[in-house]
């Protein structure tokens, strides 16, 4: 596995928007933060721009992230948001100089697909928080500080409290994942997850109940789900139910599809759309530790 170098203080980084649009106060926020740490920041030239969902033509938006990937200047790559539509920047990105000299890319939501990507050629990213949340009321969010340090170097464990649908045991794996919907639309493509001793994060938000039991039987009927180490469940925010109940919550229909397999499973891990956002070194060797008085998960490499 590949690692990025940390980041220092003086370290040029680079926002782009390769999905959804955004407003523009959010991100020269973010920006400013970013360089009250000490970095200097270069916004993508077509960061703010507006074609429907998207920020920008699908060319606008490829043409951003290709800069700030060729550029061996940048250390890192902040997503301004998910929201829809990496797939399409990233079907137009050549990757050739960046896998000769890796940067830091950080998000989550629909920046699971280049962390898909960096996992295929086994490269570190982080799955973290994006420049909406990277304060709130003016204040630095929890996660936005815990994403310097890790990409400052440090890795802490992360201990969380039990839940009662948690199954016990311990675990080591790389970690993969990340939004589940997209994981799902991912299956059968060059970016489809390996799943071989992997311990899998997944989170979501606003689907319906019956489309995530459909997405863990696609995940159980394709042999996902058999061969992992373990399982971490983030946050699946506002999911709901259509005319007729499905009858079970969304941590419920995820553990009837993993009762059959005898890894650790930890469900209310804190990542994914709500705060706290912890981020998540993707690609990294984690051990992953539930017990009834908790959940431990810690990095086991740089």
């Amino acid at each position: 596995m590949k690692f990025p170098p940390d980041l220092l203080p003086g370290d040029k980084v680079s926002i782009v928007s390769p999905a959804g649009k955004i407003d523009r106060q959010v991100v020269e926020r973010g920006a400013e933060l970013l360089r009250h740490q000490g970095f200097r920041v270069q916004m993508g030239r077509h960061a703010f721009d507006e074609a429907g969902v998207f920020s920008g033509t699908d060319s606008a938006r490829a043409a951003d992230m290709q800069k700030a990937l060729d550029d061996e200047s940048i250390r890192a790559v902040f997503f301004s948001r998910g929201g829809y539509g990496s797939l399409r920047t990233h079907l137009q990105l050549d990757w050739t100089s960046f896998l000769r000299n890796p940067k830091w890319l950080i998000g989550f939501s629909d920046v699971t697909v280049f962390h898909a990507q960096l996992s295929r050629h086994r490269i570190a990213s982080v799955h973290g928080v994006m420049t909406s949340m990277f304060e709130r009321d003016r204040i630095p969010t929890e996660g936005f500080l815990q994403l310097m340090e890790l990409l400052a170097g440090k890795k802490p464990e992360i201990a969380i409290a039990p839940h009662p649908l948690n199954v016990a045991g311990t675990a080591s794996g790389i970690l993969a994942g990340g939004n589940l919907s997209i994981i799902q639309s991912l299956r059968g493509t060059p970016l489809d997850i390996r799943p071989k001793g992997k311990i899998l994060f997944i989170e979501d938000i606003n689907e319906q109940h019956y489309h995530l039991d459909r997405m863990m039987q696609n995940l159980k009927a394709g042999h996902v789900l058999e061969q992992l180490s373990g399982l971490v469940v983030g946050y699946f925010t506002g999911m709901k139910d259509g005319k007729t109940p499905f009858g079970r919550t969304a941590y419920e229909i995820i553990r009837e599809a993993v009762e059959p397999y005898r890894y650790p499973v930890a469900f209310g891990f804190p990542a994914g759309h709500e705060l706290p956002n912890h981020p998540l070194l993707m690609g990294s060797r984690i051990s992953l530790e539930v017990a009834g008085s908790g959940v431990m998960l810690g990095n086991r490499n740089k």
